[in-house]
């Protein structure tokens, strides 16, 4: 497949290396098991380990056992059951197979309060004794003499879901994966990074559990030292790689990934929310959620227009789609602002854009977006309820304009325009972060990897469409926006979007030599998409140079404020071309 560029050089284990932290890391439970024996020796009595809902407790809790504490308590039997949870998230978890409402409760009223008062109590009879408490919240009644923090990344607890694992408090092993998901994004996940954001400067000792029956350990200090030291430097976040019904063969080739594998649909490098970071204390390598660090440092991180406009979320998504020798996404549309507030308890919504980092230069590759002139649409509205329960195909090429799409344009998508990506095009995915409120509209007749048919939303998308956004529009506003800001023999500056609609700010640098560029008190999101290698570098030596290769995407924290890129290795002399996205 050499009919894609590709410079071999992605780098699919991204790490930071974390300088001075002045304390050890621990690998293994033979290690952390000797930290915790030395403690007890130390006269450490009251010992508190707290889990991310997805640690394997019954893992933890053997090797705790053989430590034989005099009480050992588990904080999970003061909470409430898998049924009890349901009934109290009912309004949140909803009947729909994907979308459920935001929760605004916290993890303390998942547990019976009587309950907890009568653990606190017999600590207070038990002060001699050397007392383990265990378990997700296991913090909420004391922090004890020594506290330990269980983490866990999203990605490995959607593995789990998929091999498995119930949800928290629950029994639902054979549940669909849409299900469980759906309890993690909208519930769980919300009230445990809540909790977790209080207990930051609690934590003695974090504990990473990303591989069964593997930990790692590192102090709390060590912990905050590495947070700190990140949100003042660029960073890469862990990616991975998910197939799909829709998937192609570029990232395969390109990234050099798993060729045995049917094709890959998506790549998330640059979704704090999702991603983890790998830190690498001496030789030792911990993985910890990336928004660990939104949620710790969120004004170095942001900068303090974005903290003030979004607080602790990392507004700025970067993703890749893959369609190359595949299919065509679904066709679809983004909730409008008011209307995802209104339904589902955000506070934004998602905006994005495409930028076409390849095309397969022997296919027609275009891309599907906005509506023709003139259709009729209760029409259109009926032919997609036909086409839901199968009368009918969707005549998408009747209703939707088609707009042919080559190597490095930008297509603008505010909410509410009706889009989706053809086959044989491979997608820098540039939006706002809540991407899982995506209504389908038409899925070309495909069932789901899980042999199910992939759920639509039509009567959502109906309500969101925007349907003055016609040809004529989208050719005024959301094609062929690029704008030239500056020129010189070696440096062309273009802003390339977005809409006014939009909160995002993206320009394209092609540079054959050095260039500097500033923060301007936002969080910068790169990625190289042109180009073998460039080199990011401090003017003040702030950092150590940072070398990003072709397609991959860096995140620039606000703090870092002035920044400048050269090209490197084979680069070095030739233009490359680096997109950036920042919020206005």
């Amino acid at each position: 497949m050499n009919k894609y560029t590709t410079y071999h050089n992605y780098d699919l284990n991204p790490h930071k290396e974390i300088k001075g932290a002045g304390s050890p890391a621990y690998k293994g439970y033979e290690s952390i098991l000797k930290e915790i024996s030395q403690l007890i020796q130390s006269k450490k009595r009251l010992f508190v380990f707290d889990f991310y809902p997805g640690v394997d407790k019954q893992e933890v809790l053997e090797h705790l056992k053989s430590l034989q504490p005099e009480l050992l308590i588990d904080i999970e039997d003061c909470a409430y059951t898998g049924e009890e949870l349901t009934t109290l998230f009912y309004d949140n978890l909803t009947e729909d197979r994907v979308f459920g409402v935001m929760t605004h409760k916290n993890l303390i009223d998942c547990f019976d309060k009587t309950k907890l008062e009568k653990v606190q109590d017999e600590l207070k009879h038990a002060q001699d004794k050397i007392t383990f408490i265990f378990g997700t919240g296991a913090g909420l009644v004391t922090s004890g003499d020594v506290y330990f923090y269980f983490d866990l990344c999203r990605w490995e607890i959607q593995l789990r879901y998929r091999k498995g694992m119930p949800n928290w408090r629950c029994e639902n092993y054979e549940a669909p994966i849409l299900s469980k998901y759906k309890r993690g994004f909208f519930v769980e996940w919300r009230i445990a990074d809540r909790y977790k954001k209080k207990q930051f400067d609690k934590i003695n000792y974090l504990i990473d559990t990303n591989i069964p029956n593997q930990p790692k350990m590192i102090t709390g200090d060590a912990f905050r030292y590495a947070l700190n030291q990140i949100s003042e430097e660029p960073f890469r976040v862990q990616p991975y790689f998910d197939p799909g019904v829709w998937g192609g063969q570029w990232m395969k080739e390109v990234f050099g990934l798993d060729q045995t594998a049917k094709n890959y649909a998506w790549s998330f490098d640059g979704v704090p929310e999702e991603n983890s970071l790998r830190l690498l204390f001496d030789d030792i390598f911990i993985d910890i959620p990336c928004i660990d660090l939104v949620l710790y440092r969120p004004q170095k991180l942001l900068g303090e227009k974005v903290h003030a406009r979004f607080g602790a979320e990392f507004p700025i998504r970067f993703d890749l789609l893959d369609t190359m020798g595949g299919e065509n996404l679904s066709l679809q549309v983004h909730p409008l602002t008011e209307y995802i507030q209104e339904t589902f308890g955000m506070h934004y919504t998602q905006d994005e854009s495409y930028y076409i980092l390849d095309t397969d230069p022997s296919e027609d590759t275009f891309v599907y977006l906005g509506l023709k002139e003139g259709i009729d649409q209760a029409k259109m509205a009926h032919d997609l309820r036909e086409a839901e329960n199968g009368s009918i195909a969707f005549p998408a090429k009747e209703y939707i304009n088609c707009f042919p799409v080559k190597k490095h344009d930008h297509i603008l998508i505010p909410a509410g325009t009706i889009h989706c990506s053809g086959k044989n095009t491979m997608v820098l995915e540039i939006s706002a972060t809540p991407y899982i409120f995506t209504f389908k509209l038409w899925d070309w007749d495909r069932l789901g990897l899980d042999g199910l048919p992939r759920p639509v939303h039509i009567e959502h998308g109906l309500q969101n469409i925007q349907w003055d956004r016609t040809t004529s529009w989208i050719e005024q506003n959301l094609i062929h926006q690029s704008e030239l800001c500056y020129e010189t023999k070696n440096i062309r500056i273009e802003r390339t979007g977005l809409h006014e609609r939009e909160f995002i700010d993206t320009y394209r640098y092609t540079f054959s030599s050095t260039i500097e560029c500033t923060c301007k008190d936002s969080v910068n999101v790169l990625n190289l998409v042109d180009g073998a290698q460039v080199t990011i570098f401090s003017p003040t030596n702030q950092f150590d140079p940072f070398e990003l290769h072709f397609a991959e995407t860096v995140i620039i924290p606000a703090s870092v404020g002035t920044y400048g890129m050269k090209p490197s290795g084979i680069s070095t002399g030739k233009a490359v071309m680096v997109i950036t996205a920042s919020v206005k």
